[in-house]
């Protein structure tokens, strides 16, 4: 698994990326492999007092002392029957590590963005939901969960703490404009909350690097000077249709776009992933869930 991770880790803006598939019942989901450590078999788990009542307990893998997520009861589904024939998907991402127990791992697959589709709102639930796409393989559908809402709703000091802004200070009102590229619908509200708080008001929301490329050739055709269209643009790196790295390829390899400044703000910023950011030219790159550390930055390129 190590080696296949790190062949699409260090590949450039193919658009492309590879899914741990794994089973809760009948049901498929997946997660992306850029957010996985490790496969465990299942071990035993401490309780805790008082903790969240989705979470087992604890376990210490060699060194570390980690939390234990029960997938199948946060998702209402299952239960484990076999304890000890299921399985612990050990994570890193938003710079927190976390084991998610489920009841087993079927395989990884390379899929491309622009085969995930985003799931209407009546699957999806808005904010409310987990799905942040459908991945159709070998005849069955994949639903690909947002971990981030999931540790965010059980650990809510993990997700965007919007009131960090006010640490900045007294802001003035720019209306230089931002394009932002969001899949989750929830992350996009409190980004956009937090930078309007700050002052941004001008911003342009996309939902996932697709629809931020059109976007983009749009103010291409328009003509002009590109900074009184856009003066920076904001993105996230798992998007259904097209990833942030393959929005950052393509704004880089056009001569109307390639000088605009891209921050690159998601929770899957680790030395490899910075890295292949540093090679396709990224002018930042933040972690989740640092949101002054965002505005920071923004202010820095654009003000």
């Amino acid at each position: 698994m190590v080696e296949k991770k790190n062949e699409i880790l260090l590949e450039s803006g193919t658009n492309e990326l590879e899914v741990m598939e794994f089973t809760i019942g009948n049901r498929y989901f997946g997660i992306n492999v850029a957010k996985v450590v490790e496969i465990m078999q299942y071990a035993p788990v401490t309780p805790m007092p008082n903790s969240n009542p989705f979470v087992e307990g604890i376990f210490k893998p060699r060194d570390k002392i980690m939390t234990v997520v029960n997938l199948p009861a946060y998702m209402g589904l299952s239960p484990v029957e076999n304890e000890e024939r299921s399985i612990f998907i050990i994570t890193n991402f938003n710079k927190t590590s976390t084991a998610f127990h489920v009841h087993a791992v079927e395989g990884i697959h390379r899929i491309s963005w622009e085969s995930i589709e985003k799931p209407d709102s009546t699957i999806y639930g808005g904010e409310e939901g987990l799905a942040t796409g459908i991945a159709r393989y070998d005849n069955r559908l994949i639903t690909i969960l947002d971990f981030e809402k999931i540790i965010t709703d059980i650990a809510p000091d993990t997700g965007i703490q919007i009131q960090e802004v006010y640490s900045l200070g007294e802001r003035e009102t720019s209306l230089k404009p931002i394009l932002l590229a969001e899949d989750s619908p929830l992350l996009e509200r409190m980004i956009i909350e937090s930078l309007e708080k700050s002052g941004y008001t001008n911003l342009i929301p996309c939902s996932n690097g697709k629809e931020a490329w059109e976007s983009l050739c749009k103010f291409r055709e328009a003509g002009g000077d590109i900074r009184n269209h856009v003066c920076c643009v904001v993105t996230d790196i798992e998007m259904p249709k097209m990833d942030g790295h393959r929005l950052l390829k393509l704004i880089r390899k056009d001569d109307y776009l390639k000088e605009l400044p891209v921050i690159i703000f998601s929770s899957l910023i680790n030395e490899e992933m910075k890295k292949k950011g540093e090679t396709l030219g990224a002018t930042a790159q933040i972690t989740k869930p640092e949101i002054a550390n965002l505005v920071t930055l923004i202010d820095k390129f654009i003000l």
